[in-house]
């Protein structure tokens, strides 16, 4: 079964985010899920054949994390964009960030922080499965330094791509922007 590209067009209109920005971002995803069906087509076919003990089979199946990756992390970030920015002060993700950070704002530091670095890539919220603990991350490629067992819960796009058109190279607006348009029902529904 292929994967379809969602369609994120409620997002336009969204303050800090320009219309041409955030359909040049729309493309590039669907690029993704493009790029994710041929690829699984083709590993498929390679499988049948009997084509598996190949270098392109091989590097292939390590394209597969890129573009998978890259889909899934776009639909994660979409997803957690067109909110008001202000999360629920007496709901779970609130109580929890606090627990684990000493505070929303110490996690709300840390967070900017990590989308402020130097570098292409992305800023995560997750979640240990192991502890429940939230710990915030930097992630560097789609398909680079996940940490094993964590759930996504907030994703910050910190590619190019996502700020450039609009701020330059003032990355610090664009996190602005980005808080101002969080939809922390979205990321609580993906706490456990």
């Amino acid at each position: 079964m292929a994967y379809e590209a969602k369609d994120y067009s409620k997002l336009i209109g969204m303050a800090g985010f320009s219309e041409a920005l955030l359909k040049n971002h729309f493309t590039l995803y669907q690029g993704y899920v493009t790029n994710t069906n041929k690829v699984l087509d083709i590993l498929a076919k390679m499988l049948a054949d009997g084509a598996t003990a190949t270098p392109e089979y091989a590097e292939l199946k390590r394209r597969l994390g890129w573009e998978f990756n890259g889909m899934r992390l776009h639909e994660i970030y979409f997803e957690n964009l067109g909110g008001n920015g202000s999360i629920d002060q007496a709901g779970k993700l609130a109580a929890k960030i606090a627990a684990d950070f000493g505070s929303y704002e110490a996690w709300e530091k840390d967070f900017r922080a990590t989308g402020a670095m130097r570098g292409i890539g992305w800023a995560v919220l997750y979640q240990d499965s192991a502890t429940g603990k939230l710990i915030n991350f930097w992630v560097n490629e789609h398909d680079v330094a996940h940490p094993a067992g964590c759930t996504p819960i907030l994703i910050m796009d910190v590619f190019e791509h996502a700020f450039m058109l609009d701020y330059g190279l003032k990355r610090p607006d664009y996190i602005e922007a980005f808080f101002k348009n969080i939809d922390w029902k979205a990321a609580e529904a993906r706490l456990k």
